[in-house]
Protein backbone atom coordinates (compact mmCIF):
# COMPACT_ATOMS: atom_id res chain seq x y z
CA UNK A 1 0.00 0.00 0.00
CA UNK A 2 1.10 3.96 -0.86
CA UNK A 3 2.65 5.04 2.36
CA UNK A 4 -0.66 7.29 4.24
CA UNK A 5 1.69 10.57 3.97
CA UNK A 6 1.50 10.04 0.13
CA UNK A 7 -1.97 11.16 -0.40
CA UNK A 8 -3.37 10.89 -4.02
CA UNK A 9 -6.47 12.05 -2.84
CA UNK A 10 -6.29 16.15 -3.01
CA UNK A 11 -6.37 16.39 0.98
CA UNK A 12 -7.64 20.52 0.81
CA UNK A 13 -11.14 19.08 -0.87
CA UNK A 14 -11.75 16.86 2.49
CA UNK A 15 -11.46 19.78 5.07
CA UNK A 16 -14.54 19.99 6.15
CA UNK A 17 -15.03 16.21 5.34
CA UNK A 18 -15.96 13.39 8.29
CA UNK A 19 -13.17 11.08 9.07
CA UNK A 20 -14.81 8.16 7.47
CA UNK A 21 -15.29 10.29 3.91
CA UNK A 22 -11.49 11.09 4.29
CA UNK A 23 -10.26 7.67 4.45
CA UNK A 24 -13.39 6.77 1.90
CA UNK A 25 -11.51 9.20 -0.89
CA UNK A 26 -7.98 7.83 -0.69
CA UNK A 27 -9.05 4.40 -0.41
CA UNK A 28 -10.46 4.44 -3.67
CA UNK A 29 -7.87 6.63 -5.63
CA UNK A 30 -5.27 4.10 -4.05
CA UNK A 31 -7.54 0.96 -5.47
CA UNK A 32 -8.96 3.20 -8.62
CA UNK A 33 -5.50 3.47 -9.51
CA UNK A 34 -3.96 0.39 -9.26
CA UNK A 35 -1.55 0.79 -5.91
CA UNK A 36 -4.04 -1.15 -4.26
CA UNK A 37 -4.46 -4.47 -6.53
CA UNK A 38 -7.92 -6.34 -6.82
CA UNK A 39 -7.57 -9.43 -4.71
CA UNK A 40 -5.82 -7.80 -1.75
CA UNK A 41 -7.43 -8.09 1.59
CA UNK A 42 -7.81 -5.46 3.60
CA UNK A 43 -7.85 -5.21 7.30
CA UNK A 44 -9.33 -3.04 9.39
CA UNK A 45 -6.87 -2.75 12.29
CA UNK A 46 -3.53 -2.14 9.72
CA UNK A 47 -5.82 0.61 7.67
CA UNK A 48 -6.32 2.31 11.18
CA UNK A 49 -2.83 2.31 12.07
CA UNK A 50 -1.73 4.04 8.36
CA UNK A 51 -4.33 6.53 8.53
CA UNK A 52 -3.66 7.06 12.55
CA UNK A 53 -7.68 6.84 13.02
CA UNK A 54 -9.98 4.34 15.19
CA UNK A 55 -11.54 1.54 13.71
CA UNK A 56 -15.14 3.38 13.42
CA UNK A 57 -14.08 5.66 10.49
CA UNK A 58 -12.41 2.74 9.10
CA UNK A 59 -15.20 0.59 9.04
CA UNK A 60 -17.63 3.39 7.64
CA UNK A 61 -15.16 3.85 4.65
CA UNK A 62 -15.08 0.52 4.05
CA UNK A 63 -19.00 0.54 4.00
CA UNK A 64 -18.89 3.17 1.11
CA UNK A 65 -16.58 1.23 -0.42
CA UNK A 66 -18.66 -1.89 -0.13
CA UNK A 67 -21.62 0.40 -1.88
CA UNK A 68 -19.50 1.50 -4.56
CA UNK A 69 -19.03 -2.35 -5.70
CA UNK A 70 -15.19 -1.79 -5.62
CA UNK A 71 -14.67 -3.87 -2.93
CA UNK A 72 -16.41 -6.70 -1.26
CA UNK A 73 -17.19 -7.09 2.51
CA UNK A 74 -16.65 -10.76 4.07
CA UNK A 75 -15.99 -12.01 7.75
CA UNK A 76 -11.75 -11.96 7.25
CA UNK A 77 -11.71 -8.69 5.50
CA UNK A 78 -12.80 -6.65 2.97
CA UNK A 79 -11.58 -7.69 -0.46
CA UNK A 80 -10.51 -5.35 -3.07
CA UNK A 81 -12.50 -5.74 -6.56
CA UNK A 82 -11.57 -2.57 -8.51
CA UNK A 83 -12.40 -1.40 -11.49
CA UNK A 84 -12.34 -3.14 -15.06
CA UNK A 85 -12.23 -1.68 -18.80
CA UNK A 86 -15.62 -2.46 -18.94
CA UNK A 87 -16.64 -1.33 -15.32
CA UNK A 88 -15.76 2.29 -16.84
CA UNK A 89 -16.95 2.43 -20.01
CA UNK A 90 -20.15 1.47 -18.16
CA UNK A 91 -19.71 3.98 -15.75
CA UNK A 92 -18.94 6.58 -18.98
CA UNK A 93 -22.54 5.29 -20.35
CA UNK A 94 -24.68 6.25 -17.11
CA UNK A 95 -22.99 9.48 -17.59
CA UNK A 96 -24.06 9.63 -21.31
CA UNK A 97 -27.69 8.90 -20.18
CA UNK A 98 -28.04 11.33 -17.48
CA UNK A 99 -26.80 14.37 -19.66
CA UNK A 100 -28.31 12.97 -22.64
CA UNK A 101 -32.02 13.11 -20.88
CA UNK A 102 -31.04 16.40 -19.26
CA UNK A 103 -30.06 18.24 -22.49
CA UNK A 104 -33.16 17.52 -23.72
CA UNK A 105 -35.18 19.17 -20.70
CA UNK A 106 -33.42 22.44 -21.03
CA UNK A 107 -35.04 22.56 -24.49
CA UNK A 108 -38.35 23.96 -22.55
CA UNK A 109 -36.39 25.73 -19.71
CA UNK A 110 -34.93 29.05 -18.60
CA UNK A 111 -30.69 28.42 -19.13
CA UNK A 112 -29.97 32.04 -18.76
CA UNK A 113 -28.41 31.66 -15.55
CA UNK A 114 -27.08 28.13 -15.85
CA UNK A 115 -25.05 29.31 -19.56
CA UNK A 116 -23.47 32.28 -17.24
CA UNK A 117 -22.57 29.89 -14.16
CA UNK A 118 -20.68 27.75 -16.94
CA UNK A 119 -19.04 30.15 -18.42
CA UNK A 120 -17.46 30.93 -14.77
CA UNK A 121 -16.60 27.60 -14.33
CA UNK A 122 -14.91 27.28 -17.85
CA UNK A 123 -12.42 30.37 -17.20
CA UNK A 124 -11.41 28.82 -13.82
CA UNK A 125 -10.74 25.83 -16.17
CA UNK A 126 -8.76 27.84 -18.83
CA UNK A 127 -6.81 29.62 -15.46
CA UNK A 128 -6.13 25.93 -14.24
CA UNK A 129 -4.84 24.56 -17.71
CA UNK A 130 -2.76 27.79 -17.30
CA UNK A 131 -0.54 26.99 -14.20
CA UNK A 132 -0.84 23.77 -15.28
CA UNK A 133 -2.83 22.20 -11.95
CA UNK A 134 -4.43 18.75 -12.62
CA UNK A 135 -6.14 18.61 -9.29
CA UNK A 136 -7.81 22.14 -10.08
CA UNK A 137 -8.81 21.31 -13.59
CA UNK A 138 -10.13 18.15 -12.39
CA UNK A 139 -12.09 19.81 -9.83
CA UNK A 140 -13.48 22.57 -11.92
CA UNK A 141 -14.14 19.87 -14.84
CA UNK A 142 -16.65 17.65 -12.48
CA UNK A 143 -17.93 20.85 -11.06
CA UNK A 144 -18.98 21.85 -14.78
CA UNK A 145 -21.14 18.83 -15.45
CA UNK A 146 -22.55 18.84 -11.99
CA UNK A 147 -23.80 22.25 -12.83
CA UNK A 148 -25.26 20.96 -15.68
CA UNK A 149 -26.91 17.91 -14.20
CA UNK A 150 -28.44 19.97 -11.33
CA UNK A 151 -29.81 22.57 -13.23
CA UNK A 152 -32.76 20.06 -14.87
CA UNK A 153 -34.22 20.52 -11.68
CA UNK A 154 -34.61 16.77 -11.19
CA UNK A 155 -34.11 14.69 -7.57
CA UNK A 156 -33.64 11.34 -8.88
CA UNK A 157 -31.30 12.43 -11.83
CA UNK A 158 -29.08 14.17 -9.02
CA UNK A 159 -29.23 11.18 -6.90
CA UNK A 160 -27.83 9.05 -9.47
CA UNK A 161 -25.26 11.90 -10.41
CA UNK A 162 -24.32 11.99 -6.49
CA UNK A 163 -24.12 8.57 -6.25
CA UNK A 164 -21.88 7.83 -9.40
CA UNK A 165 -19.54 11.14 -8.57
CA UNK A 166 -16.85 9.81 -6.29
CA UNK A 167 -15.90 6.75 -8.81
CA UNK A 168 -16.11 9.47 -11.14
CA UNK A 169 -13.89 12.46 -9.57
CA UNK A 170 -11.26 9.45 -9.06
CA UNK A 171 -11.08 8.62 -12.53
CA UNK A 172 -10.90 12.57 -14.00
CA UNK A 173 -8.26 13.41 -11.47
CA UNK A 174 -6.34 10.30 -12.59
CA UNK A 175 -6.67 10.68 -16.02
CA UNK A 176 -5.79 14.66 -16.21
CA UNK A 177 -2.68 14.13 -13.62
CA UNK A 178 -1.53 12.17 -17.02
CA UNK A 179 -2.41 14.15 -19.62
CA UNK A 180 -1.39 17.44 -17.77
CA UNK A 181 2.23 15.49 -18.48
CA UNK A 182 1.90 14.20 -21.09
CA UNK A 183 -0.83 15.70 -23.63
CA UNK A 184 -1.15 19.44 -22.16
CA UNK A 185 -2.04 20.42 -25.74
CA UNK A 186 -4.56 18.26 -25.53
CA UNK A 187 -6.41 21.05 -23.18
CA UNK A 188 -7.29 23.17 -26.45
CA UNK A 189 -9.58 20.94 -27.62
CA UNK A 190 -10.72 19.98 -24.53
CA UNK A 191 -11.92 23.58 -23.44
CA UNK A 192 -13.17 23.63 -27.01
CA UNK A 193 -15.66 20.88 -26.78
CA UNK A 194 -17.22 22.66 -23.21
CA UNK A 195 -17.10 26.00 -25.04
CA UNK A 196 -19.86 23.72 -27.54
CA UNK A 197 -21.45 22.58 -24.56
CA UNK A 198 -22.26 25.70 -23.28
CA UNK A 199 -23.42 27.14 -27.04
CA UNK A 200 -25.82 23.86 -27.39
CA UNK A 201 -27.51 24.54 -24.29
CA UNK A 202 -27.75 28.83 -24.75
CA UNK A 203 -28.73 28.19 -28.09
CA UNK A 204 -31.15 24.90 -27.01
CA UNK A 205 -30.09 23.19 -30.67
CA UNK A 206 -30.91 19.80 -30.61
CA UNK A 207 -28.33 19.41 -33.58
CA UNK A 208 -25.25 21.31 -31.65
CA UNK A 209 -26.64 19.45 -28.65
CA UNK A 210 -25.84 15.60 -30.25
CA UNK A 211 -22.59 17.46 -31.33
CA UNK A 212 -21.40 18.67 -28.18
CA UNK A 213 -21.76 15.14 -26.64
CA UNK A 214 -20.70 13.37 -29.22
CA UNK A 215 -17.43 15.49 -29.10
CA UNK A 216 -17.19 15.08 -25.26
CA UNK A 217 -17.95 11.54 -25.47
CA UNK A 218 -15.93 10.37 -27.61
CA UNK A 219 -13.20 11.92 -25.38
CA UNK A 220 -13.68 9.33 -22.83
CA UNK A 221 -11.85 7.07 -24.68
CA UNK A 222 -8.94 8.60 -24.14
CA UNK A 223 -9.47 9.25 -20.52
CA UNK A 224 -9.52 5.63 -20.13
CA UNK A 225 -5.95 4.85 -21.69
CA UNK A 226 -4.84 7.49 -19.50
CA UNK A 227 -6.25 5.89 -16.21
CA UNK A 228 -3.93 3.11 -17.25
CA UNK A 229 -1.25 4.91 -17.77
CA UNK A 230 -1.58 6.14 -14.63
CA UNK A 231 -1.43 3.19 -12.82
CA UNK A 232 1.35 2.29 -15.16
CA UNK A 233 3.26 5.40 -13.54
CA UNK A 234 2.10 4.41 -9.75
CA UNK A 235 3.41 1.13 -10.27
CA UNK A 236 7.22 2.78 -10.96
CA UNK A 237 6.62 4.54 -7.91
CA UNK A 238 6.03 7.67 -9.21
CA UNK A 239 3.25 9.28 -7.64
CA UNK A 240 1.78 13.01 -8.29
CA UNK A 241 2.85 15.25 -5.19
CA UNK A 242 -0.54 17.27 -4.14
CA UNK A 243 -0.09 20.87 -3.12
Amino acid sequence: MVDSKEFLYPEKWLSKAPTGERVASELRMRIISGSIESGTTLSENKLAGDFNVSRSPVREALKILASENIIRLERMGAVVIGLTEKDIAEIYDVRLLIETFVFERFVGMDTSGLVRDLNKILEMMKIAIKYQDADEFSYQDVLFHETIIHASNHSYISMIWNNLKPVMESLILLSMRVRFKEKYEDFTRIVHNHNLYIEAIQSKDRTLMIESLHKNFDDVQGKVEDLWRSQEMLSKGVVEEND
